[in-house]
């Protein structure tokens, strides 16, 4: 039997781009529901409960940018913000809110789907057989485990709500202590596709991690001015 098809909310007050995107994702095999603002948008969050959401963000009432924000209070479904050219699109604000992603309009369909896959993929939880056949890729130091396998950070023993992509990063550091990346390699890294944008994506993201994390007398994320970043281990 076939698996549940993925459902994706689009929400986007341009009924015929909502259209166009439902068309490409339905080709993919996606489940599609298309809401016009973002009132809908929160309702249809909770009553349909979607695997990921495009998010335009201007939109009538609440925008784009309230939405994401009332959603990473109670969940760390994937968001992927969309943003026409030539809008004030902050895409720092938008990633410090808790966006996965963002896409300026108009864009192509195959990058479009390119980037629903990898966020997507990036997200999905594992059942217990395929936990089960994997090796486990766990890194763990004093006070801090960090388990790629199911997604999962424990920290001074509780289980801290950390989006993928920050999960990815810190393991990604992690993986290899003392050895420093740059912002650049980390982009390439974690993101998985050619990503067009500013390196200060990463920054957003190692910032949002050390809210979470703080350095412990063995281990610390380090800032290398001018280059990038380090998972500094020191002995015991």
């Amino acid at each position: 039997m076939p698996a549940s098809k993925q459902k994706i909310l689009i929400v986007d007050d341009d009924a015929n781009i909502a259209e166009l995107i439902s068309l490409y994702l339905n080709k993919e095999c996606y489940d599609t529901k298309m809401v016009g603002d973002g009132e809908s948008a929160l309702e249809a969050f909770e009553s349909w409960k979607p695997n990921l959401i495009l998010l335009d963000l201007m939109l009538p009432g609440i925008d784009g940018y309230q939405v994401c924000r009332e959603i990473r209070q109670k969940s760390q479904t994937p968001i992927i913000m969309l943003s026409a050219k030539g809008e004030v699109f902050d895409k720092v604000l938008g990633l410090e809110l808790g966006a996965d992603d963002y896409m300026e309009k108009p864009f192509d369909s195959k990058e479009l789907v390119a980037r629903v896959k990898a966020v997507l993929r990036r997200y999905r939880p594992q059942s217990d057989g395929e936990a089960a056949a994997s090796d486990d890729k766990i890194v763990e130091y004093p006070e801090l485990s960090i388990n790629l396998t199911n997604y999962s950070v424990t920290y001074q023993g509780h289980t801290l709500d950390m989006p993928p992509k920050e999960l990815e990063l810190l393991y990604f550091l992690a993986s290899s202590p003392n050895r420093v990346f740059t912002r650049e390699q980390l982009l390439d890294q974690i993101w998985g596709y050619e990503y067009i944008g500013d390196t200060r994506t990463v920054d957003v993201h190692i910032k949002r991690i050390r809210e979470k994390i703080h350095d412990n007398s063995h281990w610390k994320i380090s800032t290398i001015w001018g280059i990038g970043y380090k998972f500094e281990v020191t002995g015991e």
